[in-house]
Order: structure tokens, then sequence, then C-alpha cells
């Protein structure tokens, strides 16, 4: 039973090659930051226009971003556009992290079909709605215990 298996993911595998590239396939499959954190410093939410929805989380110290998670309810290619906006904006200040675009993360893929770019802008949207909120938080932080996660 597990050969079977193992060649049915293999043929699966080989058939996402013909599509997607290495790396977006290991995003998909071994996501990073993949979770929440608790009481984060910024926090977004937003649903795309193929009704998939991304969370990321930001904990931020001295104005970088030292962690983030994410996590989706949609397919392949938004787990891997959650993961590698993640990695992206890690290290980053907010004012670099605000800056990275669907592009950017579509390039970090190495590219995603026509059908799927969609995924890499609601990446790069809820990043920056995070950034906002940590923004936001920072001009009034007695609005953070007030915060539903």
């Amino acid at each position: 039973m597990s050969s079977e298996f193992d060649e049915l993911q293999e043929l699966v595998i080989a058939d996402m090659r013909k599509v997607y590239s290495e790396i977006s396939i290991d995003h998909a499959m071994n996501p990073r930051n993949v979770g929440s954190i608790p009481v984060a410093d910024g926090f977004g939410s937003v649903m795309g226009p193929c009704g998939d929805t991304m969370e990321i989380w930001l904990k931020i110290k001295n104005g970088v971003i030292v962690e983030d998670t994410f996590w989706t309810d949609g397919c392949g290619t938004s787990i891997a556009s959650g993961s590698m906006i993640t990695e992206l904006a890690k290290g980053k200040n907010v004012t670099e992290a605000l800056k990275i675009s669907a592009d950017d993360v579509l390039n970090a893929l190495e590219g995603l079909p026509d059908e799927s770019i969609h995924c890499a802008l609601l990446a790069a949207n809820t990043l920056a709605e995070a950034v906002r909120d940590y923004l936001a938080l920072k001009n009034e932080p007695w609005k953070k215990a007030y915060r539903k996660q």
C-alpha cells in the first residue's frame, strides 16, 4: 500500500513540475513560518477575490520584523505565497516590508501560472495590512488590549 501511495505522489509531483518551479513546490509542500504569534505586534487578515483567506502575525523589535507567521485556508499557491512573503519580510524594517509587492513574491517563487497570480497579491496585501496594524497600535498602544485575534 505504501509503495502505491509513493508512486501516486511521484506522479502528482511530476505533473506539478510541468507548471510550478521547484521553489514554489517546496514552499507549498514545506511551508515556512506557519502558525500564529500570541500577542502579536501586528496582525492582518485579508480575503482574496477567489475566497481564500490569509492571516499574518508580526513580532517587531526596534522597527524590524523579527518573527512573522501566516495561516491560509487556500490552495497550494496561497500556501507557497504566504510562506514566501514571511521569508521575504523577516529581518526587514516596517518601511521595507510595506514595499514588498506581489511581483516580489512571484519573482522569489520563480513565477506562478496566470490563474494563481492573485495568491501572490493576497500575500502582499495581507502583509501590508499587518504592518499597518502594527503602525496603528504603535500610535495607540491601548488598543492592543481590546484586539480580537
